[in-house]
């Protein structure tokens, strides 16, 4: 891991070294099995141990990384099982999250959905692997926010990480230029006040990822 990464300015140091390795396993610069090493990267940020096992311990939180026995912390691995799993279930409960949701919208909430397609549309310019997840997570994360149903929540909260991985693996195998005008497309589905329209839509934008890379 080289030590001249560009990274965002945060609030602490465990923040950056977090930020860090996350944006390099999304990326593919740390692969499935990497050792991640304390004293290592500790060396590597010029900082003592501490906000290093901190930074780890939020990545083992989140399932990007796990420890083995013998090794230490290890960059964890994500199979065509648990892919095909999580779409399974991400269909059946984002298709519930939006047809709770969409009766609800105001046009201040479609600004907000708009303002993250805008941001999504930066970060595909400055090829910005992390935000355009992050940001994608965001806009679809907002209706599990807005169904009013916390055990829902949860599944999301529980499952982001993972989709996220996933998503990075499709987005180094197909460009990221159209992904504004889809989440646009989306946001014309939900406008119809159709919920059997706004579900199909959502779920055809999941299913586009899912043929590609994994049938």
């Amino acid at each position: 891991m080289p030590s001249n990464d560009i990274v965002p300015l945060v609030n602490s140091i465990s923040e950056q070294i977090y930020l860090t390795l996350k944006r390099k396993i999304l990326t593919g610069d740390l692969c499935p099995g990497t050792r991640l090493i304390v004293l290592d990267i500790a060396g590597q940020f010029q900082v003592s141990q501490a906000p290093v096992r901190e930074a780890l311990e939020r990545m083992k939180q989140e399932g990007l990384i796990i420890g083995i026995r013998n090794k230490g912390s290890v960059v964890s691995n994500i199979t065509s099982k648990e892919i095909r799993d999580l779409f399974v279930l991400r269909e059946i409960i984002e298709g519930f999250a939006v047809r709770t949701s969409m009766s609800t919208l105001s046009e201040a909430d479609y600004a907000a959905l708009e303002t993250i397609i805008q941001k999504m549309e930066e970060a595909v310019e400055q090829s910005d692997t992390l935000s355009i997840l992050e940001l994608d997570m965001d806009f679809h994360g907002f209706f599990y926010k807005r169904c009013d149903n916390q055990a829902i929540l949860e599944l999301w909260n529980h499952m982001r990480t993972k989709v996220m991985r996933f998503m990075a693996i499709s987005n180094r195998h197909s460009t990221t230029d159209m992904l504004a005008d889809w989440h646009r497309m989306l946001i014309d589905a939900l406008r119809t006040g159709d919920g059997d329209i706004a579900e199909e839509a959502f779920i055809e934008h999941m299913h586009a990822y899912k043929i590609i890379h994994l049938d």
